[in-house]
């Protein structure tokens, strides 16, 4: 998978049934993963209303996922 701004948060977590994305999230302070704006939220809105750097939560995350192929 790759995590552009547009992607849907729910769409991250479901393509990672081992959820290793999840403490990338709570680690940047985004603890509402199951809530339902995370299914609706693309990653560029749910940092700015987190006021996480967009651009280095896509880049862990894509390393993530990177690193899982």
């Amino acid at each position: 998978m790759t995590v552009q701004r547009d992607t849907i948060i729910a769409e991250i977590l479901q393509n990672d049934p081992e959820q290793g994305c999840v403490p990338i999230f709570l680690s940047t302070g985004m603890h509402c993963l199951g809530c339902m704006a995370a299914h609706g939220e693309t990653v560029a809105e749910a940092c700015a209303v987190h006021g996480v750097d967009v651009d280095a939560l896509i880049a862990q995350l894509n390393d993530y996922f990177a690193k899982k192929q």
